[in-house]
């Protein structure tokens, strides 16, 4: 399958969405009572989901709604669709109210509302024993949030935007020492070999070429932390919520290749 090269919508964060998107994840830290293992949790677009978390073996991807329709917030609906449906989890939306200037949660329990069927969902109810495999989407996510704490933690950059669509590039960009500067992400199970992704640098650099000319690679290699060895016809797949092995030296100058 080739790849897709195109700008996403990046979305505007407003004081009265930062508002609302702190009060919901404040809220949803609360009912977790530390169980919760977040995905998205920073204002740093797209917003395909607003907020997104992982509990046991499940996955939520939330979008947050003004009931009263007066605040502008970020993405759609039909993205928040695609990002659960990619990722193998549950699309909720979370109605908020803004009352004397505070927000409040709509909902009772965990004040999520499931997208299928509209009804009120309690993820602790979603919770199996079931093993369930890491979907191209979940793996491609790991590798980016593993380069975003590189970046932020070690460089010391400032993110301006992430996503983890595998289908999609660049996966990152920050600010850097001269300016906005974009990452490549490879994701790759251990029994994977670089050649065997399709994409096209030249195609990235010259659509990425309209706001930087620097560009990076980083790949970031995963394996089941049960995995004995690199045998290709034993290769345990990734699981959701277990433990992994990463492997990352950090980022490769574009121009170095």
């Amino acid at each position: 399958m080739n790849k897709d090269y195109f700008q996403i919508h990046m979305g505007k964060v407003t004081p009265e969405f930062a508002s609302c998107w702190r009060c919901a994840g404040s809220f949803l830290n609360s009912r977790g009572d530390n169980r919760i293992s977040w995905i998205k949790a920073e204002l740093t677009p797209p917003f395909l989901e607003h907020l997104s978390f992982r509990i046991g073996n499940q996955l939520f991807f939330i979008r947050l709604v003004d009931v009263d329709q007066n605040a502008d917030f970020p993405g759609t609906i039909d993205g928040l669709r695609m990002i659960s449906e990619a990722c193998g989890g549950f699309g909720c939306l979370m109605p908020m109210k803004s009352i004397a200037g505070a927000w409040e949660v709509v909902e009772r329990g965990w004040g999520l509302v499931d997208i299928t069927n509209y009804k009120t969902i309690d993820p602790i109810d979603k919770i199996s024993d079931e093993l369930v495999e890491m979907t191209k989407w979940e793996i491609s996510d790991f590798a980016v949030q593993v380069v975003k704490n590189y970046i932020v933690k070690k460089l010391g950059y400032e993110l301006m935007s992430s996503q983890s669509n595998p289908d999609v590039h660049p996966s990152i960009w920050f600010v850097g020492e001269g300016g906005p500067e974009f990452v490549i992400v490879n994701a790759l199970l251990c029994n994977q070999d670089i050649k065997d992704l399709s994409y096209d640098l030249d195609v990235i650099a010259q659509q990425c070429s309209k706001v930087s000319s620097v560009g990076h690679l980083a790949t970031v290699r995963l394996r089941n932390a049960e995995q004995i060895d690199n045998d290709a016809t034993a290769v345990r797949p990734l699981v959701r919520g277990h433990a992994a092995y990463v492997e990352f030296t950090g980022l490769k100058s574009l121009a170095k290749n």
